[in-house]
């Protein structure tokens, strides 16, 4: 393919984008995406020279264009500013979550193990569960797959071995309190854990995000794009400043992003 001329590569690219806002429209899917297609179509000249990069690093791979595209606006829609500070409370929230778990569980587990100390040392007892068999059975009592495969086999351990070979209850809770004690928040993917890895919220948690996604895409059987594909700093600047429809006073440029992805490259080396 020859290398195409900017306004060649914005049609070709805007084709794209229309086919795809038309798919989710008639289907119904990624409204969010469809918000991002209706800014790239309104700020066109701003992109078009990063269109013609595009196609110029796929010029042998036409349809990975396609699929680039796709990229950044699935990008977009999941992992813009708003969704990043969403992620990093839920992060934050979850480690709180897992503390007060250690707590409440390791309480209970202290109570659990004086009733039974009370139970067998006292002259009184509560008529409570003690094994854990029952909690299991009953905590299963709406499962459908457990009543029907695992209940049978499950009491008939249980009348095979006594109460000498299960751990009580406040064992149990022990372990519940050491696993959410030691337990860190972790990230499901690597744009998640690139856009929140920083001590504080910014403008960068974006690029990281999309700089991941490139990464872990170009060289798969998903994407067609190669392992050594790469967009220059100016189409970067020049893509994200509409993907995240940026005003006059916050555009960033290519030394904004060639400085951005040295310290990426600085702290991946260092790690």
């Amino acid at each position: 393919m020859d290398k195409m001329k900017p306004t060649d590569a914005t049609k070709s690219c805007e084709d794209i984008l229309h086919d795809e806002r038309r798919y989710n429209v008639e289907n119904m899917i990624w409204p969010s995406q469809n918000v991002v297609i209706e800014r790239l179509l309104a700020r066109q000249t701003e992109v078009r020279d990063a269109y013609a990069v595009l196609w110029d690093r796929l010029s042998a791979r036409p349809t990975a264009v396609g699929e680039f595209l796709r990229l950044l606006l699935s990008t977009t829609a999941v992992w813009n500013p708003e969704r990043i500070v969403k992620a990093r409370s839920a992060r934050k929230r979850l480690t709180e979550v897992n503390r007060a778990i250690a707590v409440q569980a390791q309480a209970l587990a202290m109570l659990l193990d004086e009733r039974e100390s009370l139970h067998n040392c006292s002259s009184f007892y509560s008529d409570t569960h003690y094994h854990i068999v029952d909690l299991v059975e009953i905590a299963s009592a709406g499962n459908g797959y457990f009543q029907n495969h695992v209940r049978g086999k499950l009491q008939a351990l249980r009348e095979q071995f006594d109460l000498k070979y299960w751990p009580q209850l406040g064992e149990v809770m022990q372990v519940l309190a050491r696993d959410a004690d030691q337990a860190e928040a972790m990230a499901t993917n690597p744009m998640t854990e690139a856009s929140t890895q920083g001590s504080r919220a910014s403008q960068a948690d974006f690029f990281k995000a999309l700089f991941a996604a490139v990464e872990e895409n170009r060289g798969t059987k998903c994407y067609e794009f190669p392992a050594e594909f790469e967009l220059t700093d100016s189409a970067f600047a020049s893509f994200a400043n509409v993907l995240l429809d940026l005003g006059p006073d916050d555009l960033v440029d290519a030394a904004y992003v060639k400085r951005l992805r040295q310290r990426e490259r600085e702290a991946k080396n260092s790690a």
